[in-house]
């Protein structure tokens, strides 16, 4: 039988391009009524469009995810969800010497502080209803050294600590959190630097980049009914590590 999501509500961030538009599009497929959070009041137009043009229910809000207080107030006129797609973030490259405050401080408050703000003000109402489902967007940079990546791939690490935290959490209440920890993917972000997704892509052993929409299945798989028994987990779409050559 095919998952429903028919009755619930998903807030999916970074909802206007990408893999958050690709996910936003399949949760609302599933019945989900979508919030499209992004920056761009066009492109979330755009998004929502979409969506009820194939009889699918979404509406947009515009928030800044690198101020606190605009992330409170999404969830805030989000109101109760059911599902949270924390996919939002932002990714810059620098070394260490050549990087200052600024580029710190927001890859930290984008791809840490707002998705812990998310949880925290949205989740506690999940575990109160007795249901509800988070799936944390992280990437292979979490894990494996990149290089001028340094401080993207040290928020991922730390969402995907929070991701086993938040699971423990809150699993009881009969919520569960996870994470997708994504390869390359064609994105319009990724596409910003020319040849990037297309030589990381090589590195794989599918040998290219992933679609948006591959990611999108996997977060759209946590989010749903059939992952009913996942809790805590950092589910891999890479496109497999090569082997090391002896």
């Amino acid at each position: 039988m095919a998952p429903t999501l028919e009755g619930s509500t998903a807030l999916v961030t970074g909802a206007t391009a990408g893999i958050g538009r690709a996910v936003a599009l399949q949760l609302a497929a599933l019945g989900a009524e979508v919030v499209v959070h992004g920056r761009s009041a066009e492109r979330g137009a755009k998004t929502v469009q979409e969506i009820q043009n194939t009889g699918g229910k979404a509406r947009f809000i515009a928030a800044d995810l690198s101020d606190a207080n605009d992330v409170r107030r999404l969830a805030a006129e989000a109101g109760p969800v059911d599902i949270l797609i924390n996919n939002a973030g932002v990714y810059k490259f620098g070394a260490t010497a050549d990087t200052d405050d600024a580029f710190f401080d927001e890859h930290v408050n984008i791809n840490l502080r707002a998705p812990h703000i998310l949880v925290q003000q949205l989740v506690p109402g999940m575990a109160q209803r007795g249901n509800g489902a988070v799936v944390n967007i992280s990437t292979i940079a979490a894990v494996i050294p990149a290089q001028a990546a340094g401080i993207y791939g040290a928020t991922k690490a730390g969402l995907e600590l929070l991701t086993r935290v938040w699971a423990d959490e809150f699993g009881r209440s009969g919520v569960r959190v996870n994470a997708v920890q994504a390869g390359p993917t064609e994105t319009p972000g990724a596409a910003a630097t020319p040849g990037m997704v297309e030589s990381l892509g090589a590195t794989t052993t599918l040998g290219r980049a992933a679609k948006a929409d591959e990611i999108a299945n996997t977060i759209t798989f946590l989010a749903s009914p059939q992952a009913s028994y996942i809790n805590g987990a950092i589910l891999q779409a890479t496109g497999g590590q090569q082997a090391i050559a002896p």
